[in-house]
């Protein structure tokens, strides 16, 4: 057996350790690039408390899904302002701008010289600039991952900055700062950890480490997502969910997600649907597929097991197979108001570009089994 395990250089998890930024950054430098989402009124605390820590900021405003511009443009602020570190506060969106952004600043070009698929794919060959990732909700994780994930307009479509080298410097884990998440923003990130640490669970790409990872997010996304969509101020629901959206990051840096993954970036960038919705919605019948498939194909498979194990995780029964995870799946979805594929625009005429896409994008490659086209098609007429 061999594998790797990576994650930020510190990881700081509590309620209320925002408030300890100011020795946190001391020694980072004296000026920062502050990346925040489209209000930054909103983070007149952070600020403050930079300032009173002797830091002078330059602030970018990410509005929506990273594009390729959106990164440039902020680098070039970056540039400008002679910044020493970064510090990203917000979704999966900013935390991901802020490792490309870090890492542009010390490797030079611009987004299209190292970007995958889309672009020159050129390798990262110095470290990022010293980066603090704070995140705003429970979901992406990105805060402990190695890539940033990037909109492309004029390709339609998703693509990934990856490098080890962009690994944040600190990841500030204040679960206090999702209490304010509304229930669809909740219940779309919460569905992003969730799938993330199944995915990671069952992938081929899974190591002794994220297994205790991921039945740990499992277990802990399963008791309380629902709780912290229906009740937002609950402090232990959104700590539990802070948490599996924490492991879902370092899962999924260090093995691969699965075909869910591998549909829903491509189709994030075709259309303007939440990622996290997306992942849920084709979550039960990306795992009714692969049951099947590893039935008939690999009927030894480990991963067929881990299906049976994610039923008893999620709904505690000690006799719970993978269609009762299903069923359970299924039920959340429907609890948390997640909406089928239609409801953004998506037909059968989109499918054909769909599975092309998913089958060449990264995440595909950690699925337990390859799936045929018919069985991708048919997870799509499912989820529509």
């Amino acid at each position: 057996m061999r594998f790797e395990f990576a994650t930020a250089t510190r990881i700081i998890f509590g309620a209320g350790v925002i408030r300890e930024i100011g020795s946190i950054v001391a020694g980072m430098g004296r000026r920062a690039l502050v990346l925040t989402g489209s209000t930054p009124d909103r983070f007149a605390a952070l600020f403050e408390l930079l300032e009173q820590a002797g830091i002078e900021t330059a602030q970018y405003s990410v509005s929506g899904e990273p594009t390729t511009d959106m990164v440039r443009a902020a680098t070039q602020r970056g540039r400008d302002f002679g910044v020493e570190f970064v510090l990203s506060c917000g979704g999966g969106s900013v935390l991901d701008s802020g490792k490309a952004v870090a890492a542009l600043l010390t490797n030079g070009g611009e987004p299209l010289d190292y970007l995958e698929v889309i672009g020159r794919g050129q390798p990262l060959t110095q470290w990022a600039a010293p980066h603090i990732a704070i995140p705003t909700t429970a979901g992406t994780g990105a805060e402990v991952t190695r890539n940033a994930v990037l909109k492309s307009p004029e390709h339609r479509v998703k693509v990934s900055l990856r490098s080890p080298l962009m690994l944040p410097a600190v990841a500030l884990v204040d679960p206090e700062l999702t209490y304010s998440m509304p229930p669809a923003v909740t219940a779309s990130t919460g569905l992003d950890a969730f799938t993330q640490v199944v995915e990671c669970y069952v992938s081929n790409r899974a190591n002794p480490l994220t297994d205790a990872i991921c039945r740990e997010g499992i277990a802990r996304a399963a008791r309380s997502l629902q709780r912290a969509y229906e009740q937002g101020d609950d402090a232990a629901a959104r700590e539990d969910m802070a948490v599996a959206s924490l492991f879902g990051g370092l899962a999924l840096a260090n093995s691969k997600l699965g075909a869910v993954h591998g549909f829903a970036g491509p189709l994030g960038g075709m259309f303007p649907a939440p990622h996290g919705a997306v992942c849920g919605r084709l979550l039960p019948f990306v795992i009714e597929a692969n049951v099947r498939a590893l039935a008939v194909r690999e009927p030894e498979s480990l991963a067929l097991r881990r299906y049976d194990e994610v039923g008893r995780l999620v709904t505690g029964s000690p006799a719970a197979t993978s269609a009762d995870g299903v069923r359970w799946v299924q039920r959340l979805c429907e609890g948390i108001a997640v909406p089928a594929l239609a409801d953004y625009g998506i037909t059968e005429r989109d499918f054909p570009d769909m599975i092309e896409k998913a089958a060449r994008s990264s995440s595909m490659k950690g699925n337990p089994i390859e799936l045929t086209g018919a069985e991708l098609r048919g997870i799509l007429q499912q989820a529509l």
